[in-house]
């Protein structure tokens, strides 16, 4: 018999049967059409030459199940189409998962630098005001991380409120000395907000 004289009708009624000379005549009449047409799809050669194959691989194994409705060369363009689409809609879903997760890891090694930096930050500050005399430390720490008013450290520490005012200030000007960078300059100018 000479496949290459079939209709597609009559070879795909071969195929039923597992007949792989018709299954390579289908293969060899079609296989170039329809990588074009993937081609145009995909834009890209490998994937193209991959769905068409898949296409094939398949039509193969099911070879014995399925219905052809229409002609063998629509059912099989139909095919292509589909599992182009396919491949698109799971390839930009895996981009935007991965765009996603980039933008996920990106924020979260900002958090981390940022942390890292307010850590350095506060350790600075907290250094300068270790190394401040002891009495004006008392002070600025009763002001600032107690948040008394200059009234009540002068009754506290039974000093004047010139002298808790003085104070504050001297260790504010220290700070702003040490603490030189401008975006650390916040938090300096942060805390000598409070009066």
């Amino acid at each position: 018999m000479l496949y290459t004289t079939l209709t597609d009708t009559e070879l795909v009624e071969l195929l039923r049967h597992q007949d792989r000379l018709a299954f390579s005549e289908i293969f060899n009449r079609h296989w170039g059409h329809l990588y074009v047409h993937a081609l145009k799809m995909l834009k890209d050669e490998d994937e193209a030459k991959d769905i068409v194959q898949d296409v094939f691989t398949s039509l193969w194994t099911k070879s014995g199940s399925y219905q052809i409705l229409s002609s063998l060369q629509a059912y099989l363009f139909g095919c292509v189409r589909h599992r182009v689409l396919n491949y698109l809609r799971d390839k930009n879903t895996r981009n935007t998962y991965t765009d996603l997760f980039s933008i996920f890891l990106q924020h979260q090694h900002n958090a981390v630098l940022e942390k890292i930096e307010e850590k350095e930050l506060l350790d600075a500050i907290n250094a300068v005001i270790e190394s401040l005399p002891e009495k004006m430390k008392r002070v600025f720490e009763l002001s600032r991380k107690e948040f008394l008013t200059h009234k009540e450290i002068s009754e506290k520490l039974n000093i004047s409120e010139k002298t808790v005012k003085r104070q504050i200030s001297n260790a504010l000007s220290i700070l702003k000395t040490h603490i030189n960078k401008p975006e650390n300059m916040i938090l300096v100018l942060f805390l000598s907000s409070f009066k």
